[in-house]
């Protein structure tokens, strides 16, 4: 009964602490920098560049379903035609083509960030 409170409750307060103290942290930063006088135009710096953070995002997302994909297909046809146990076998293929594909995903937001 207790751990069914606790436990989203730590979670909320987990993530509530990260998020602050990446804010706390960003903002004492900046205003470090503006006592000492630094132009506050590096704060923009290296935003006009590049691809947007959500298309590599979405990339890499896309990746790395479609290695899940390929992971199960890969599995089942592993556990139907040989002896080897469900067990071992759909964990591990997913598993080994997700990284494939966070891997190709990686390269090809890679490739979009050149261009």
């Amino acid at each position: 009964m207790l751990t069914e409170v606790l436990i989203p409750l730590s979670f909320f307060l987990m993530i509530f602490g990260i998020v602050y103290l990446i804010y706390s942290t960003r903002n004492r930063e900046r205003l470090a920098l503006i006592e000492k006088g630094v132009d506050a135009s590096i704060f923009l710096q290296g935003r006009e560049k590049g691809i947007p953070m959500w298309k590599i995002f979405v990339v890499n997302l896309a990746f790395l379903l479609i290695g899940c994909g390929v992971g199960i297909f890969i599995a089942l046809l592993i556990t139907t035609y040989t002896s080897l146990e469900d067990g071992a076998v759909y964990p591990s293929i997913i598993f080994i083509m997700a990284g494939i594909g966070l891997l190709v995903g990686f390269r090809n937001a890679k490739d979009l960030d050149k261009r």
